[in-house]
């Protein structure tokens, strides 16, 4: 596995379980592009927008379509444990 697909999964990753601890307590607001998971993936697709720019190449040509697609899921899959650990265990 590439530097770059390291980088991409674990940061995916612990983005994913920080903005899954703080999903319970609505930071953001109410609305439905506040809530924390649409939040996290609206920062995600600015990221992506920088390293575009920043490279001056398409994105694929950086990461694959398939790692993309599989780092978000990983992100959506460590929201959903991180907002498990913030309602299980910090929340008792």
């Amino acid at each position: 596995m590439s530097q770059r697909l390291i980088w991409w999964f674990g940061l995916m990753g612990l983005g994913g379980v920080a903005f899954g601890l703080i999903g319970d307590r609505r930071p953001f607001g109410n609305d439905m592009f506040a809530h924390p998971l649409a939040v996290y993936f609206i920062t995600v697709g600015i990221a992506l927008l920088v390293l575009r720019f920043a490279s001056r190449r398409p994105v694929p040509e950086i990461i694959s379509e398939r790692s993309l697609l599989a780092g978000c899921l990983v992100g959506a899959v460590t929201f959903l444990i991180g907002n498990w650990l913030a309602a299980h265990l910090v929340g008792s």
